[in-house]
């Protein structure tokens, strides 16, 4: 039994959604998202709630019927609020900043790291060793945020590298002479 999928999705306002077949369009105050979604859910709208219902408990079904629930609600929600990821630079002369449009990170290698801007998703620098990404796509921002992670994961000797916010690295000891 899905017990996210058995959850009821309610629509805020200012927010519209609509079925055509089997693709969901959402509108909201922060733009439109739309996806395709498996032809076997069915889902209802009543009185600004949406449910997602599965024809059967084959173990596929199972499968999709809490993802389908999640993709929708994600969809609901970004539009409405909006996604945002925050990470860290740790390391001395980490640092990032904006040229233009353009995202500049320079985390320790020979030459600084360019990131050109993706279309719906938003960087920010609040300081030289943080960053924010914001969108509506919370795929899209997690996919980002994890790129820009990647030019320096976290290692687990002293620390240094690009982190999430609030992320727990493990340490290690290290050599020690005797």
């Amino acid at each position: 039994m899905s017990r996210i999928g058995l959850k009821l999705i309610e629509i805020p306002q200012g927010v519209d959604i609509n079925l055509n077949g089997t693709t969901i369009t959402v509108k909201g105050p922060k733009g439109e998202l739309s996806r395709d979604l498996h032809p076997d859910m069915k889902i209802n709208i009543n009185d600004n709630v949406l449910t997602v219902e599965r024809p059967s408990d084959a173990k596929e079904h199972r499968a999709l019927h809490g993802t389908t629930r999640s993709l929708i609600n994600n969809m609901v929600e970004g539009v409405s609020k909006g996604f945002e990821k925050n990470l860290e630079m740790i390391g001395v002369g980490y640092r990032a900043q904006m040229q233009g449009k353009k995202l500049v990170v320079n985390a320790g290698y020979s030459n600084p790291v360019e990131i050109d801007p993706i279309e719906g998703i938003e960087i920010e620098v609040p300081k030289n060793t943080q960053l924010t990404i914001k969108g509506i796509d919370k795929e899209l921002v997690g996919a980002v945020a994890s790129n820009i992670r990647a030019i320096r994961p976290p290692e687990p000797y002293k620390g240094k590298g690009i982190r999430y916010v609030g992320e727990f690295v493990r340490r290690k000891e290290g050599k020690t002479a005797k």
